[in-house]
């Protein structure tokens, strides 16, 4: 694996030398302040980064090109809180600029609802909506055009039982549609509804410790192409590690399958897992490593995807100034198609954020992406350097 040098025209960036010229001898960082507005409070912020990605399209060559990429990402988020209970709406627009191929320009919406409801020390409440216009460049079905789509979602949580009891219950429900919005049929194949299901057991074990059972249903409807209509199911059991504690997150394992609506389809299932625990030794360090085996959606292309997916990830701060990001991550795919095609992709990323004043933060970073695949037109690398600001009140 070869990775692709610095262009020599990264130091001629305009927003890059600003933010090196901007890097001070000492500074206070902090969290952006926010607005009060009465019994509210608003936080708006803006972030600017300017990218040189090799291959933004993530094509297999010759179809791979290179562009520097202007991102402006304004941010709005209201909060506000009554006792326990506490609401969020957050708003954020994504603008990119291809300076090398401006048909790729796009700008990408992101709605956010949220509230957390406690109507007793047994009784809780968590809902949440979103809706995001999204265009994509990389790894598109088409060449020719982005894929672009728009999703709706919403779902609630109910929780019982008090923290500290020895059992506690959660029933969770949550609907989304996905459309495209392409031209003709492009991408109509992935169009559909999803509801799902699910409940999950606590029984504590220690102080800090609980052991969890779960099960997941979901159900997909897709618009056009039936043939993919089914249900997912899974069932899990594992440990929950509360946050307090020096590792927290959880680790399961147990079984998914899907059934299909149509006959004579074959019907996939496994061994699942999933894991999602952050060790910190430090207050200022913590490494997070996130693994998962399930079964993912197909498309037009193939029935289902059996997906293997690993992640590793170290934060730390070394001064209040300065903190650094460095993570790796190994997927695996199994794609249910005529070609059995079957991907490993690897990515890598490096990241720093100086932070100059409580309201500005520099980044500088670098991402690394590549694809294995027996199928030869799915194969490619992508090198992506970064320099960017983060602006609050």
């Amino acid at each position: 694996m070869t990775m692709n040098p610095i262009p020599a025209n990264l130091q001629r960036r305009p927003l890059l030398a600003a933010a090196l010229l901007l890097l001070p001898l000492g500074s206070q960082a902090g969290e952006p302040a926010d607005i009060r507005l009465g019994e509210m409070s608003l936080t708006p912020t803006l972030s600017l980064t300017e990218t040189y990605d090799d291959n933004f399209r993530e094509a297999a060559a010759p179809l791979d090109e290179a562009s520097w990429i202007t991102r402006i990402v304004p941010a709005l988020e209201l909060t506000a809180q009554d006792r326990l209970n506490a609401y969020r709406l957050r708003y954020s627009l994504v603008s990119d600029i291809f300076h090398s191929s401006h048909d790729d320009d796009n700008t990408d919406h992101h709605l956010d609802a949220g509230a957390h409801l406690e109507f007793s020390s047994r009784h809780r409440l968590d809902l949440d909506a979103g809706y995001d216009r999204v265009e994509n460049t990389a790894d598109a079905t088409s060449i020719a055009e982005n894929d672009k789509y728009h999703t709706r979602r919403v779902g609630v949580v109910y929780g019982f039982g008090i923290e500290s009891a020895t059992m506690q219950f959660e029933l969770a429900a949550d609907e989304e549609r996905k459309r495209y919005d392409n031209s003709g049929s492009l991408n109509k194949d992935k169009e559909h509804d999803t509801r799902t299901l699910g409940a999950t057991a606590y029984y504590r074990l220690a102080p800090k410790t609980r052991a969890l059972l779960e099960i997941t249903s979901s159900e997909f409807d897709y618009v056009s192409f039936k043939s993919l209509d089914g249900v997912n199911r899974s069932y899990f059991a594992g440990l929950s590690l509360d946050a307090t504690a020096k590792t927290s997150g959880s680790v399961k394992v147990g079984h998914e399958e899907k059934d299909f609506d149509a006959p004579g389809q074959r019907d996939p299932d496994l061994i699942a897992w999933a894991a999602d625990l952050t060790w910190k030794p430090r207050s200022y360090s913590a490494v997070r490593l996130t693994a998962r085996q399930g079964i993912d959606e197909g498309s037009g292309e193939e029935q289902f995807v059996e997906a293997r997916e690993t992640g590793l990830e170290w934060r730390h701060r070394w001064n209040a100034f300065l903190a650094t990001d460095l993570g790796y991550s190994r997927s695996k795919k199994d794609y249910d198609n005529a070609a059995n095609r079957h991907d490993e992709t690897d990515s890598y990323r490096i990241g720093l954020t100086w932070d100059v004043r409580r309201w500005l933060a520099v980044e500088l970073g670098y991402r690394y992406r590549e694809r294995g695949s027996n199928v030869e037109q799915e194969n490619f690398e992508r090198s992506r350097y970064t320099a960017g600001i983060n602006l609050s009140l």
